[in-house]
């Protein structure tokens, strides 16, 4: 087969929308090395984390010939149909407009309808553009993955699209979070960033639907000599001032620990050292972090909202991310109860296996095959 994919965000983006890219991308260029497959991006950028899909023989780089800001969203479906694909892949919410689903199939990945659930916490300008270029790939691409059961959901509800359209097809994590790290890595890692020998782990963004502040609250409740430290790996504005006000106020300037910008080879490590990952996040499209955590054997405590159930499993601690007396209550089990937390992590390897790179990407190009045929 040859595959098109839009891969703006796998050059320019090294959160969620381009660890996605990246991920699905290289390993579908490794477990099914026979295929072709072009990046459509309207400029390259090699780092570290892009190097690979700029060397490999199996992939081809389009880029226009001129610079062209509209290129992406109008003109690069030119160069797809002239690239005789045989699927095209939006892999971030968006396919080309006037894209001719009759002369390629399309697929489009939709992460999240966040902006949709929750329109309060994005801008008049943001919540239409994000809508208006949603809607199109919906309604115009030859099918739909899913990321979780909820953003289908979801899809049906805003968009009235039939079922059969959608399917499910969850995300993984990059392959570095299946490989136990030593413990001698794992300590050079803990030194590098002067980190606690015990702590408990939340990574994200620092915005107010993933509730950090709910966290910081339970952690007050503690008696200083059994208050767990908190490791915080993410960057955030005018919400993360709030939460640095609370703590301030609170005197846990000593238990919070911030670290802005981590080493990617370093995370498996700051998981892997960590007690437990405390995710209570009130919607997302997977929860990425939640799998990180259980493919590093460490157990998961996060919310009874959105998809974070699917993505945690059954043995993970659900709770809900406002009621502060449960959230400590969780937290308080999870870092004193080892016999609990060893039960949590046994069946949160076995339960995460549904979300290997092997199953995952073997979804998706039956998921293309059936387009072709």
């Amino acid at each position: 087969m040859r595959i098109g994919f839009d891969a703006k965000r796998l050059f320019h983006n090294f959160t969620g929308l381009g660890n996605y890219s990246r991920t699905l991308v290289s390993n579908l260029a490794r477990l099914y090395p026979d295929n072709e497959y072009l990046l459509f991006t309207p400029s390259t950028r090699n780092t570290h984390r892009t190097a690979e899909f700029l060397s490999h023989p199996r992939m081809q780089i389009i880029t226009p010939q001129r610079p062209n800001p509209l290129w992406r969203v109008w003109t690069m479906k030119n160069d797809a149909e002239k690239a005789k694909l045989d699927v095209f892949h939006g892999l971030s919410h968006e396919i080309p407009y006037r894209f001719q689903k009759k002369k390629i199939p399309s697929v489009v990945t939709i992460h999240d309808l966040i902006f949709k659930v929750f329109p309060q916490q994005y801008s008049w300008t943001d919540r239409n553009i994000y809508n208006l270029k949603f809607e199109y790939a919906c309604k115009n691409s030859s099918k739909i993955i899913a990321i979780s059961e909820n953003t289908k959901k979801d899809i049906v509800q805003f968009y009235k699209i039939s079922e059969q359209k959608i399917a499910m097809i969850p995300q993984t994590c990059d392959r570095s979070f299946y490989q136990l790290v030593s413990r001698k890595q794992k300590n050079i890692v803990r030194d590098k960033y002067n980190l606690p020998s015990q702590y408990l782990l939340n990574v994200g963004s620092i915005i107010e639907r993933k509730r950090l502040l709910s966290i910081v609250q339970a952690l007050a409740s503690f008696s200083k000599e059994n208050r767990p430290p908190l490791v915080v790996i993410g960057k955030g504005r005018e919400y993360k001032r709030c939460v640095l006000e609370f703590i301030k106020q609170h005197g846990l300037e000593n238990d919070v620990i911030f670290i802005p910008h981590l080493a990617f080879a370093d995370f498996p490590a700051v998981y892997q050292n960590a007690l437990a990952m405390v995710y209570p996040s009130i919607s997302e499209g997977f929860g990425l972090p939640i799998i990180e955590a259980l493919f590093s054997h460490i157990p998961v405590v996060t919310s009874n909202r959105s998809c974070l159930p699917e993505a945690a499993g059954p043995s993970s601690l659900l709770i809900d991310p406002d009621n502060i007396e449960e959230v400590a209550h969780a937290l308080s089990r999870v870092t004193n109860d080892s016999q609990l937390r060893e039960r949590m992590i046994t069946d949160g390897v076995q339960y995460v296996q549904r979300f290997h790179e092997n199953r995952v990407t073997a979804q998706t190009i039956n998921l293309y095959s059936s387009l072709i045929r």
